[in-house]
């Protein structure tokens, strides 16, 4: 039998150097797809249960510039989530849960100080009427 010569295939270093950008450039963009692949479904929830806590507490009515700012950013995320933009999506889903948090301690901070004033007022009024001379009725 006779041996069969084997071809061998060789690479010039420039092509070699281009076959390495490509393998690297493919296997990064796997690597980030893999990255973002994780739907942020725990922030939502977490999220959306601080956003209806700040409703509940009356952000809506004592604090709506923070409580507008949180329900945007919730909408965007919402719209990030729908189109995949998994990173972006949780991102704005923290900045949403973290303005929320601040509208309802602002309305928290706002009812508690309008307590105090009702109070001091109430404090006010019962002094007025102790000072007051007693009526006295004789019969």
């Amino acid at each position: 039998m006779e041996p069969i010569p084997m071809k061998t295939f060789a690479l010039s270093p420039s092509s070699l150097r281009g076959f390495n950008v490509t393998a690297l450039a493919l296997g990064s963009s796997v690597l980030l797809a893999g990255c973002a692949g994780n739907p942020p479904t725990e922030q939502f929830a977490v999220t959306n249960t601080v956003v209806k806590s700040a409703v509940s507490a009356g952000a809506t009515e004592y604090a709506p510039v923070e409580m507008k700012s949180a329900q945007d950013k919730l909408n965007q995320a919402e719209m990030q989530m729908h189109d995949k933009h998994y990173d972006e999506a949780r991102r704005l889903a923290e900045q949403a849960e973290w303005d929320a948090r601040v509208a309802e301690r602002k309305a928290q901070a706002v009812k508690a100080e309008k307590a105090v004033q009702d109070a001091q007022q109430g404090v006010q009024q019962l002094r007025e009427e102790g000072s007051r001379a007693p009526i006295i009725i004789n019969n």
